[in-house]
């Protein structure tokens, strides 16, 4: 590997945006470390998203897996914004770079979601609010709020971890039906995308142009961001869609779809009032810049200053 030094932004950014498989040896040591951090302060989390499928389908972390995902639930057991920040210092301390993803309580996602990094293997952790009963689950799976607090306690890795409660709910709801079948990056990301039903979301606007392979605008391409609204370009390819307003930016999944195409982008970092251009063809030349192995691409958009 020859991105960053393992536990530093460079490995981080490298990570997020191209999501290389976790060596499994580091991550289960990461994972351990992070428990031994987290039960020191009380703090309940859960294995959630491809960790949890790993755990209870395979016993195992799945090979082609890039991260590790946990979750808590705010409230739970006392859990506050004070014990997050409190935690996050200690991972600093035993060497781990700390990133935060998404800070917003009071809309879409209501959470406060930060990532972790040592020796190239990374941990995201994601404290949750539950909201009208349900916890959203990115990029937007509503999952009923019992499930995470009430959990179930399972052996993965010879230690004692909770998943949500049953874990078989869960990962249909995340997956879908067919979440026993082993699928990588480019095969479950429609499965999980496809049943996220839209809702209004109130916060800055965010413009998009679709051009094709020749880099010609799209008219009438549906720009549907999951779990959020969707908008159709004009004559000129252009588009608008509503992104919650909050702290920082915020990662999405959308779906760009025009006649003979469909494009699925599972982890877009936007923010409101910017604009973005998607261009056919993008995630292939992206995928070619990969040093090794690469997973779900993330930040296939690019920024586009010229736009009006």
């Amino acid at each position: 590997m020859t991105y960053g030094k393992g536990s530093d932004q460079a490995a981080m950014e490298y990570g997020l945006e191209y999501n290389p498989p976790m060596n499994a040896v580091t991550g289960e040591r990461n994972l351990k470390e992070a428990k031994m951090i987290l039960d020191n302060l009380g703090v309940v989390f859960l294995l959630q998203s491809g960790s949890c499928l790993g755990a209870v389908r395979d016993n195992a972390f799945i090979p082609w897996d890039d991260d590790i995902d946990i979750s808590s639930v705010l409230g739970m057991n006392g859990l506050n914004e004070e014990t997050i920040y409190v935690a996050l210092a200690t991972f600093r301390s035993r060497g781990y770079y700390v990133r935060k993803n998404s800070s917003n309580l009071d809309g879409p996602p209501y959470a406060i979601s930060h990532s972790v990094i040592k020796d190239y293997a990374r941990l995201d952790w994601s404290c949750l609010l539950v909201v009208d009963g349900v916890i959203r689950s990115y990029p937007g799976v509503q999952v009923p709020a019992t499930l995470f607090t009430h959990p179930r306690e399972i052996e993965f890795l010879g230690e004692k971890f909770f998943v949500p409660n049953p874990p078989e709910e869960y990962l249909r709801l995340k997956y879908g039906e067919q979440w026993m079948v082993p699928k990588k990056a480019g095969e479950y990301e429609k499965d999980v995308v496809e049943k996220i039903p839209s809702t209004k979301m109130v916060g800055g606007t965010c413009r998009f142009r679709v051009l094709d392979h020749e880099g010609e605008p799209v008219p009438s391409a549906e720009v549907v961001l999951v779990g959020g609204g969707n908008s159709k370009t004009d004559e000129y390819g252009y588009a608008e869609i509503i992104l919650s307003v909050m702290e920082g930016s915020n990662y999405y999944a959308l779906i760009i779809r025009y006649p003979g195409h469909e494009q699925v982008l599972y982890e877009e970092e936007m923010v409101p009032d910017k604009n973005y251009v998607y261009r056919a063809g993008t995630y292939s030349t992206k995928a070619g810049s990969a040093l090794g192995e690469f997973g779900t691409l993330g930040n296939v958009l690019l920024p586009d200053e010229h736009m009006p």
